[in-house]
């Protein structure tokens, strides 16, 4: 039986809804990041030390990653159970709720030690809404999107990763302009408030979404999973060990957007802040057209060399980013930034939702998704630590980060390589190869 045809107008909404919600995720993410950095050393933790304040800040960030796995399997568990747009829901509600109560906590001066406690209680829910959210946004834009069509819709869940970045900055540059007494007092709140804008933005598009048609005719024929996860390991472990070997990819953004602007603005180089904020700023620009412009061609030609083009075209890219970085030049180093993150990395980026998505069933998608990437983006989001302490003790050694980032780069490729091309594969027969190779594997095993 082939899967219904898709509502009118629903692939569509369904790109929108994800977008906003990327969007929302990843200016959370780089709102906080900049805070935890800059603002809550000083508001959350002991300013006599401050360069524990600051590192335990800096800590509160990576709180969220560690979160992600364990979010993963749960939502991946009961999105695979009932259905895309719950899960979508329920994150958009959770990411918001929790970044607005960020705004609202009181600081260590009111309250003592209970601060920064409730500071990484909001981070751990922001973990956990974002180990869903993407893995649930692809999904529905997935099993939505006309057949041939997929990698273009799909790529809108990381067009919103990058005008969420996009955001953030334009939001915080002004915000970090105040006055030192209204910046620590009230100003930093401000971006964190904003987040709920976005939310009921989201939440409106996304209450008014449908199931998937290749949801429903699981749910309808085959039924769901009841334990997708034991499913998942049994019939598609290689897939998902290909996804978490894929995601490593992450660690080009995380590099580039946390330890090259460290080192740009370090005394070693001596780069303007705010200058080096626009790389980033405009490099994210370009992103945003180029991210669709390679699912396009995925939709053409195939997922796989698109992914490879972004992969190993990174592991080159950043070795000249770094360098120019290392040369003083911010005309060089805004030409090759925008190169090396705005159009190179961007192939994968945007082609890896639809890549990954198409090699599990319906059955099990979203968990398969969720799993396996947030695995990969937990090892990406402590690549900057690695990095630090790879860069040597003036922090100066960038060519040892451009290897680093290279080796990094090997998994992803090794991973598309070992992968089947799945861009022609009607959406009904996703998955389905996997699924019988398993099946007769048990068989001869018996």
């Amino acid at each position: 039986m082939s899967v219904p045809d898709t509502h009118a107008g629903q692939p569509r909404k369904a790109a929108m809804a994800a977008w906003i919600g990327s969007a929302l995720e990843y200016y959370d993410f780089f709102i906080y990041g900049s805070a935890a950095a800059l603002i809550f050393p000083e508001v959350f933790f002991d300013e006599s030390d401050p360069a524990t304040a600051t590192l335990l800040s800096l800590a509160t960030f990576g709180v969220a990653y560690a979160a992600r796995p364990i979010g993963a399997l749960f939502l991946g568990h009961f999105g695979d159970r009932l259905g895309r747009k719950k899960i979508m829901v329920f994150t958009l509600i959770l990411m918001g709720v929790s970044t607005f109560l960020i705004g609202c906590l009181p600081t260590r001066d009111q309250v003592g030690t209970l601060a920064p406690a409730l500071l990484v209680l909001c981070r751990v829910l922001q973990g956990v809404s974002a180990a869903g959210e993407q893995a649930s946004a692809n999904s529905m834009t997935l099993e939505h999107a006309p057949p041939h069509r997929r990698g273009f819709f799909t790529s809108f869940t990381l067009s919103g990763t990058q005008g969420g970045q996009l955001l953030a900055t334009l939001v915080f540059i002004p915000i970090a302009a105040l006055p030192e007494e209204q910046l620590m007092a009230w100003g930093w709140r401000v971006p964190f408030w904003m987040s709920v804008a976005v939310a009921v933005v989201g939440y409106v598009i996304r209450r008014k979404l449908q199931e998937t048609p290749a949801f429903e005719q699981q749910a309808a024929t085959e039924g769901v999973a009841k334990l997708p996860l034991a499913l998942l390991m049994r019939e598609h472990w290689a897939n998902v060990l290909r996804v978490v070997a894929g995601a490593l990819v992450a660690s080009v953004s995380t590099i580039f957007t946390v330890w090259a602007l460290s080192y740009a603005t370090s005394d070693s180089v001596g780069m303007d802040r705010s200058a080096m904020l626009w790389v980033g700023a405009l490099a994210n620009l370009v992103a945003l057209g180029a991210i669709p412009l390679w699912a396009t061609l995925s939709d053409r030609i195939g997922r796989r060399p698109v992914f490879l083009i972004g992969a190993a075209g990174s592991a080159v890219t950043m070795f000249l980013y770094l360098w120019a970085i290392s040369t003083g030049s911010y005309p060089l180093t805004l030409l090759l930034g925008i190169v090396a993150f705005g159009v190179v990395y961007s192939a994968a980026n945007g082609v890896w939702p639809s890549f990954y998505g198409e090699m599990f069933s319906t059955r099990v998608r979203l968990s398969g998704m969720a799993i396996g990437t947030q695995i990969g983006f937990a090892v990406a989001g402590f690549a900057v630590t690695f990095a630090a302490r790879i860069a040597g003790p003036n922090g100066d050694d960038w060519s040892a980060v451009a290897l680093f980032t290279a080796a990094l780069c090997v998994p992803p490729v090794v991973a598309a390589l070992s992968a089947r091309e799945t861009a022609k594969v009607p959406t009904e027969r996703l998955g389905e190869r996997v699924a019988r190779e398993a099946a007769e594997r048990q068989t001869v095993t018996a």
